[in-house]
């Protein structure tokens, strides 16, 4: 039993092996899960910004041994460069206005500055990667044996060759140490580090926690570099010798094909290197406590420093938010609110809401409103400003989520009317503005008008306010009292005079009335759960749902709108598509009735007269 107890202590003490990885960008971390890869960066104004994207599945390729380093380098690389490209955007875009540069760039290339410029810093830096890793060593060694010629074709030149390349490797990662902002970025590889380090402790991803643990890790990817440059040194100096390379003259063509044979080898190189350092993932033993040791030791020297608590709290945001999306499939990609040009952001924020079918013309109100421009306008070529762009993110979010987009907003322009709109109520739609017309055309002077069903109470203060000078009263019911609620704030602020009734229909009006208005509920209770899901979601059900058939609030209205209605009365509906001939059989006791069409030819109005 104690053998038995000690066996598990033991396993709960066996650390967690995490699937996430990351890097340092700039003032932030990316962390990479199974299914997404984040990036969490501290941006100007002292908060933390977080981008989450998704990984698309991986391919054969990404699994098969020895090909799968290859393919996840190319991979990685390209997240890598995305990733840091995008933290450095965050920054880039903190100018009020942007420059003559900027500008310029924008309307020749419809990117901007900072886009192109890290581009070119990346190739910039792939070429001084040749240059000094592979160009300068066989240099160097080609001087040598200008002064000692028996070098050359021995296993001395190519030893000598991997002590240069392990030289400059090491010259490198301190010089560039002497940069400020590289000395930042490493501050924010310890953080990435620790964190990983905590959560595979199993302990709570706290700042306190974090800040206990080790900012080394065996799986970094300087320790892949170093195996890199190992394997790279053996090899090379193996097919060197073994194609007699040495032998080719004259000199520079000798170097020619030693650095083109290190371009061809690389795949190579990468591939078993890759292997190497899986395999070793898998061992914490002090076998293999020796093989780690040199790209940990340069982990401590060069590539990673203590992070203060701010670092840690930007990577464990990362790091979270990774965790998240691997947990919920659904969870929405999110991008930084950074600058760049118009028509480029618009068309990103419609890719982002095709792929949750949310209509591309949300995307175009959300620019246009927050620009202060008309939707005509939006092919403009302009840079946005950093302000604008977290205006525009901040909604582009929240409509991911689903809530409808005028609910977020807050208000909506209702017939020349500032209607303010939420849960309470449904949100106006034009075709209730067409409604609103038919009435104002209708009402006389002195009339008496009754908006039933009232909900935002948009009709009710859209008549009073088209109507004062026809000194007509209006009144509306509602039997929601959170939608009368929100009724009498819209009357408040648009100042309209309406009066307004908590009622079950007609059970607590009094009174007859020239004009009746309605537009009840009328889907159908089967076809709810088919709705669009910002509909069926967020909109009140009882502003919905008209029955089993949709005619229930048509028949209840038939039955009692005539005790309602002064001579010559009339009763003007909103109805559902395909729902107009039904209602107006309902209304046997009608002098008159007549179906008006609304701007997209659906029969859509009934005016009936009793």
């Amino acid at each position: 039993m104690i053998a038995e107890a000690k066996t598990m202590s033991e396993k709960r003490k066996k650390p967690i092996c995490s699937s996430v990885g990351g890097q340092a960008v700039m003032e932030g971390v990316m962390m990479m899960g199974k299914t997404s890869y984040c990036v969490a960066v501290r941006d100007p104004y002292g908060g933390i910004s977080v981008e989450r994207t998704r990984i698309k599945k991986a391919s054969i390729f990404s699994r098969i041994p020895f090909v799968r380093g290859i393919v996840n380098m190319v991979k990685s690389l390209g997240r890598g460069l995305k990733a840091l490209m995008r933290s450095s955007e965050v920054f880039a875009s903190d100018e009020e206005e942007p420059g003559r540069v900027e500008k310029w760039f924008a309307e020749k290339f419809n990117a901007s500055f900072i886009h192109i410029l890290t581009v070119f810093a990346a190739v910039l830096g792939v070429v001084l990667a040749i240059a000094l890793f592979v160009w300068l060593p066989n240099f160097l060694v080609g001087l040598l044996k200008g002064w000692f010629p028996s070098l050359d074709g021995t296993v001395w030149e190519y030893l000598i060759l991997g002590v240069i390349k392990l030289f400059i490797f090491l010259a490198y990662l301190g010089l560039i140490l002497l940069l400020k902002d590289i000395k930042r970025m490493y501050r924010y590889h310890g953080a990435e580090h620790k964190t990983i380090n905590c959560y595979e402790k199993g302990l709570p991803l706290t700042p306190e926690n974090v800040e206990g643990c080790s900012r080394i890790h065996d799986r970094c990817g300087t320790s892949f570099l170093f195996i890199v440059l190992i394997i790279n040194i053996v090899i090379i100096g193996v097919v060197n010798w073994a194609l007699k390379v040495h032998t080719i003259e004259p000199s520079y063509l000798q170097v020619l094909a030693k650095i083109g044979i290190e371009i061809v080898l690389l795949p190579v190189i990468t591939g078993v290197s890759y292997e190497i350092l899986k395999l070793l993932a898998h061992f914490h033993g002090p076998i293999s406590k020796i093989f780690k040791s040199p790209g940990m030791l340069l982990q401590k020297v060069f590539t990673t420093r203590e992070p203060d608590r701010e670092m840690i709290e930007v990577a464990i945001a990362a790091f979270n938010a990774a965790m998240e999306m691997d947990a919920d499939p659904a969870l929405p990609e999110v991008k930084f609110n950074t600058g760049g040009t118009l028509k480029n952001m618009l068309a990103e924020t419609k890719k982002q809401f095709a792929e949750k079918d949310i209509d591309e013309s949300d995307a175009e109100w959300i620019y246009a409103l927050t620009l202060g421009i008309n939707r005509s306008d939006l092919d403009k070529t302009r840079i946005l400003r950093p302000d604008e762009t977290r205006a525009i993110g901040e909604l582009v979010e929240k409509r991911l989520t689903g809530r409808p987009l005028w609910y977020i907003i807050g208000d909506v322009d209702f017939y020349g009317c500032k209607i303010k709109v939420d849960e309470r109520a449904l949100i106006p739609r034009p075709e209730t503005e067409e409604l609103t017309d038919l009435v104002v055309k209708i009402l006389e002077e002195g009339d008496k008008v009754l908006d039933m069903c009232t909900g935002s109470g948009c009709i009710a203060i859209a008549l009073a306010k088209r109507c004062k000078d026809k000194k007509v009263q209006v009144t509306a019911a509602d039997v929601s009292d959170a939608a009368i609620m929100l009724a009498k704030e819209n009357a408040n602020y648009n100042s309209a005079d309406v009066t307004f009734v908590q009622s079950d229909l007609f059970s607590k009006v009094h009174g007859r009335f020239n004009v009746i208005v309605c537009n009840p509920p009328y889907i159908k209770t089967s076809e709810i759960a088919s709705l669009q899901s910002e509909v069926k979601n967020f909109e009140p059900r009882i502003a919905l749902d008209g029955g089993d058939d949709g005619l229930e609030f048509y028949r209840r209205l038939a039955k009692e709108v005539s005790r309602y209605l002064a001579r010559d009365g009339m009763l003007v509906l909103e109805v559902g598509e395909g729902q107009a001939e039904a209602v107006l059989k309902l209304f046997e006791k009608r002098d008159y009735a007549m179906v008006c069409k609304d701007m997209r030819g659906v029969d859509r109005f009934l005016k009936i007269a009793f």
